[in-house]
């Protein structure tokens, strides 16, 4: 229900911003942008639509293999005394652990056309598990927070348009995106246990936590041993490696299990064409939505009001330039991006409001499309929990940027 009202709300306050915009400011364009704009985001939803089916296939083709080889489940045994307590509504031992753990190593190598198709792979099966069809489990809502939260350990993007950008250290805002993320993923999960009554404190989880930390530690310290072109280079490098060997480790599992790997990759495969044009209409409802939102001047108007706040409050204003990215960025990963290069653009690469910019578009993810994608490849209408505490993670990771880059910058 959560997404209906916002959907909704979306269109309305466009239309009542448009209005005032017409009637007392003479903008005799703004509906003309309006209607445009739902034109062109109509367009963007069936592209991206259709260009995640090839990459859809090839994953999904792969993750078949790993089924019919045993290594999904492999992965599910060894992540069960963590995914357990995460996860509690889960069979033991079931094989979506596998597809979870594989989703969540691909976001956090920052391999975003190589998770989607995991992260749906893992929907599917969440919802073989799910009682009720049209309603998001614990399980599933856990799983998109994590998403959301966007924990990622190679911004390798990011740095690269800062680097087009003429940053004089593309890499400088690396640890702090890898602080931000990190925050924003441990409040989402925070935020999901409280509201399903999920006892966090216990052995195994504050032993994976603090082994997670001491991972980050040691991958912070790690580079910032190196120079900025080895850090991008093997960034790259490792990144795309790992990724190659997960597809090799697959088929030789396929191999030792002595099953026919093309033709289980084929069968696997066929499943992504129909998963894509699953999510066509539900990509279209959540795009042309955050399009109309966004020409009405609707968000200028959000991003006036903050900093208006902020100098009645006393409190500084010098990071409000960047907020756009933050309040882009859950709702279109492409117009975050926009945002952030708009930033980088006007104020300098090198200036705290570019480098802010870049922070935030690297702390979180893109919560609405993930949720219209995930929930809208199962078919799920109710959305329970999802949307706040996927916004809790969001708010998290935004403050935590603020608050970091002033440390690093400010």
């Amino acid at each position: 229900m959560a997404l209906n009202y916002i959907w909704i709300a979306f269109f309305v306050i466009a239309f009542f911003v448009a209005l005032i915009r017409l009637i007392f400011f003479g903008d005799m364009n703004v509906f003309t942008d309006i209607i445009n704009s739902t034109f062109s985001s109509s367009k963007t939803a069936f592209e991206i639509s259709l260009g995640l089916t090839g990459v859809l296939s090839l994953w999904l083709g792969i993750m078949k293999i790993g089924e019919h080889g045993g290594l999904i489940a492999w992965f599910a045994k060894i992540l069960n005394p963590l995914f357990s307590k995460l996860f509690p509504d889960i069979p033991k031992g079931h094989p979506v652990m596998g597809s979870i753990f594989m989703n969540i190593a691909a976001n956090m190598l920052g391999l975003d056309n190589a998770a989607t198709p995991l992260g749906l792979k893992a929907m599917e099966q969440l919802q073989e598990l799910n009682s009720k069809k049209d309603t998001a489990s614990n399980p599933m809502i856990m799983f998109l927070v994590l998403n959301t939260s966007g924990l990622c350990i190679i911004p390798i993007s990011i740095m690269v348009y800062r680097a087009q950008q003429r940053a004089t250290q593309p890499t400088d805002v690396f640890i702090p995106i890898l602080l931000a993320t990190f925050i924003a993923t441990l409040i989402g999960i925070i935020a999901v246990s409280i509201y399903q009554k999920i006892n966090l404190i216990n052995r195994t989880i504050l032993l994976s936590l603090g082994g997670i930390s001491l991972f980050f530690a040691v991958i912070i310290y790690g580079c910032t041993q190196l120079s900025q072109s080895q850090l991008n280079t093997y960034s790259t490098l490792v990144a795309n490696m790992l990724l190659f060997i997960i597809i090799i480790g697959f088929i030789m599992t396929g191999v030792r299990k002595k099953i026919n790997v093309y033709n289980t990759f084929v069968e696997g495969a066929k499943d992504g064409f129909t998963t894509a044009v699953r999510i066509i209409p539900y990509l279209v409802a959540m795009l042309v939505s955050i399009a109309v939102f966004r020409a009405s001047g609707a968000m200028d108007y959000i991003i006036t009001g903050i900093e208006q706040c902020m100098i009645l409050c006393g409190l500084p204003t010098d990071f409000v330039p960047a907020l756009p990215t933050a309040l882009m960025k859950p709702l279109s990963g492409s117009g975050a991006r926009g945002m952030m290069l708009d930033a980088m653009t006007t104020y300098g690469a090198d200036s705290f409001v570019g480098r802010l910019s870049c922070i935030l578009q690297g702390s979180t993810d893109t919560t609405f499309y993930i949720l219209a994608v995930y929930f809208g490849s199962v078919n799920i209408m109710k959305t329970r929990h999802a949307v706040p505490t996927g916004l809790i993670a969001d708010l998290s990771g935004s403050i935590a940027a603020i608050l970091i880059a002033y440390m690093f910058f400010g």
